[in-house]
């Protein structure tokens, strides 16, 4: 079946990274950075993904979907992709009016085309092994009207991610193991994420889907009839002088929610009655959202309590560090476990521990109207 069908990727990459300021900033988010330094070269993260997804997909089916602020960036970062398949959001509706845009223009070249939809800023490790999980995942959508999620084997008990609880029954598509989806639970507490952890039922939620472009509208449609209809809307005018209009006056109409909570849990609960098949696939692949600072820290660190840095620097009693100052010498000198990162009109300093609230720094500048730090 899948021989019959073509597959596009639909990548996502209007976020802000707002944790990752001062680095990150509005019109040069952290999918336009080389987060990882050295771990990639000098690529983006969004450049390391269009290269991880080449072997698989064409530039000529890749799509990314952004927001306007950064459509102008991304499309310079990415050129093979062609600026007609760079998607503007006027505004952000979330996941699933985003997947939407993209389906809309996707079904109008090819009605029952494959769409992977994938995250632009997500660090894989193993690049080979991931591209195989990914052409299960496309061969396990073609099969029907199947919605298809990659699953992460959990390292520790997350509390800061969604679960994806697998049903015991299994079959297989090119030697990865192809799991029903029992439920999709959100960020779970301490005690229940040691659960989730010892019972090997469950992965974490990376937001990697697979499925066919109808199986997705129709979804659309069952779930979300509002949305579904204002896109039909949208997609009669693709093409004319009138879509860039009716794209800014629509779109703010869309309802604003995820795909997890829109299709992924809704379709779970209604598989059958629906006909829909709701799959997970392992993918131990070296993954991470590299959600913070302390998360890059965790992915250079080649040792417990050794000191990371961006440039050339001395440590004197000191360890657990992250330091990015690539121009200047940094001298660390009794401290530990901290985040400090230097920018021409900014310094970050932060407690390694303390690295997710670094986005109300960003909520703090917003309140005070600070836009040039912005």
């Amino acid at each position: 079946m899948m021989a019959k069908l073509t597959a596009h990727a639909v990548i996502l990459a209007g976020g802000r990274g707002t944790r990752f300021w001062p680095r990150s900033r509005m019109r040069t988010p952290k999918q336009l950075l080389n987060i990882v330094g050295n771990a990639a070269g000098n690529a983006t993260m969004l450049q390391q993904t269009v290269k991880r997804l080449l072997p698989v997909f064409p530039a000529s089916r890749m799509w990314v979907v952004t927001n306007a602020e950064q459509a102008a960036a991304v499309r310079r970062n990415v050129p093979r992709i062609g600026a007609a398949r760079v998607l503007a959001e006027p505004v952000g509706r979330n996941t699933a009016a985003a997947i939407g845009l993209a389906a809309i223009h996707i079904a109008r070249k090819d009605p029952e085309a494959l769409i992977a939809v994938l995250p632009a800023d997500h660090y894989i490790a193993d690049a080979a092994r991931y591209q195989s999980v990914v052409r299960a995942a496309l061969a396990v959508a073609a099969r029907g009207p199947n919605l298809v999620v990659l699953g992460i084997p959990p390292t520790r008990p997350e509390t800061g991610y969604g679960y994806i609880e697998r049903a015991d029954e299994a079959d297989g598509e090119a030697g990865v193991p192809v799991h029903a989806v029992a439920r999709f639970t959100e960020k779970p507490a301490l005690a229940q994420a040691e659960e989730y952890l010892a019972s090997g039922r469950y992965y974490w939620n990376a937001g990697m889907f697979f499925w066919r472009v109808s199986t997705f509208l129709d979804c659309l449609q069952r779930f979300l009839p509002a949305t579904h209809d204002a896109l039909l809307r949208l997609e009669k005018l693709l093409g004319t002088a009138r879509y860039a209009k009716a794209l800014k006056n629509i779109y703010p109409q869309l309802e604003n929610i995820s795909v997890d909570y829109a299709v992924m849990e809704r379709a779970t609960r209604v598989e059958r009655a629906a006909g829909l098949g709701v799959y997970v696939l392992p993918a131990d692949v070296g993954w991470s959202d590299i959600g913070s600072w302390a998360a890059v820290y965790e992915l250079l660190a080649r040792a417990e309590d050794e000191n990371v840095s961006a440039g050339e620097f001395a440590a004197i009693d000191a360890s657990g560090n992250f330091l990015w100052s690539p121009k200047k010498f940094v001298a660390a000198v009794g401290v530990r476990d901290l985040v400090v990162v230097e920018t021409r009109d900014a310094l970050l300093i932060v407690p390694r521990g303390r690295a997710q609230d670094v986005g109300k720094v960003v909520q703090w500048l917003e309140e005070r109207k600070r836009k040039e730090l912005l």
